[in-house]
């Protein structure tokens, strides 16, 4: 019996993205990092990945592009699975009210992240990655990850140079004031890790196949770290968003300002997104606007 996740055709599917790339236009790509903003705002590429090994494909499935943020739900998971629910003691799990890269949220909190989806956050955690440099860090999560997924991330170089060369002022803030509440054991190291898991790159296809970690039970991952990283995106992954996206579409979902976009289906599969415009919240527009068709056509929300 087909999953509602297989309930379409590639027809509907191309039908659907060319109804949502027309909204394309209606959000922005990324300024801040002089690479990301020289990305072609049309490019779309999308892979569904069900737990059957269907596959429906569309666009640019070529185009390789760094994870950024959505990368953060997997950073979770590797530490769930290293250091179990205490990580819980560095980071909250309530959504955020304010933008992703907030130090006013930050100081509201007391110097404790609000959740691991926003920067500080996600700071904070990779602080505590196993490796002795952010290069180390770096190599043994991102080994993790095509190890578990059967991806072929890789770490953008020119990318991370673009990173580090302009726009760091908002991330280095953030680490300052964690360093005076004394969150970061190694303050410079955290944040060059940080930068580093962010330009780990791939293709839609990559982004698919990590989703796929968090939709049903694997032998090699706790089925409770999968559902508590699942929860989490759904109340935080599309930042201060996230509340309005849960009653609309209702799915763990997780975006980046490079136009990624993961968004899971419990039990049944994973979708993923490139698409670079971004809206004011800094969600990919044209992305968002696909997995929200998907859910409603489908019936696809956790909420029944």
């Amino acid at each position: 019996m087909l999953t509602k996740l297989e309930a379409f055709s590639q027809t509907d599917l191309d039908g659907w993205i060319n109804q949502v790339k027309l909204q394309a236009h209606q959000g922005h790509v990324a300024s801040r990092i002089a690479l990301l903003s020289k990305t072609d705002p049309q490019w779309f590429a999308v892979e569904i990945r069900t737990q059957t090994g269907v596959l429906y494909q569309s666009g640019d499935l070529d185009r390789t592009f760094p994870l950024m943020s959505a990368i953060k739900p997997f950073l979770l998971l590797y530490l769930l699975e290293q250091r179990g629910m205490q990580v819980f003691d560095l980071v909250g799990v309530e959504p955020s009210n304010l933008p992703f890269n907030s130090l006013q949220q930050l100081i509201n909190d007391g110097g404790r992240p609000r959740n691991p989806m926003i920067n500080s956050g996600a700071i904070t955690l990779a602080d505590k990655l196993p490796g002795k440099t952010g290069d180390d860090r770096c190599q043994q999560f991102c080994a993790w990850l095509n190890r578990q997924g059967g991806c072929h991330l890789s770490l953008d170089q020119a990318m991370l140079t673009s990173v580090r060369s302009a726009g760091r002022e908002p991330n280095q803030a953030l680490v300052h004031y964690l360093s005076q509440v004394g969150a970061l054991n190694e303050p410079e190291s955290a944040i060059d890790t940080y930068e580093q898991i962010c330009c780990l790159s791939g293709c839609v296809s990559d982004l698919a196949q990590l989703g796929t970690l968090l939709a049903s039970d694997r032998s090699t991952i706790s089925a409770y770290h999968r559902r508590t990283v699942n929860a989490i995106m759904l109340t935080c992954g599309l930042y201060e968003a996230s509340a309005v996206y849960a009653v609309r579409i209702g799915l763990p979902m997780k975006s980046g300002i490079s136009g990624a976009l993961v968004a899971v289906v419990p039990h049944q599969g994973a979708i993923a997104c490139y698409s670079p415009t971004l809206d004011h919240v800094g969600n990919p527009v044209a992305g968002v606007a696909l997995v929200e068709t998907l859910s409603q056509a489908l019936q696809l929300s956790v909420f029944g």
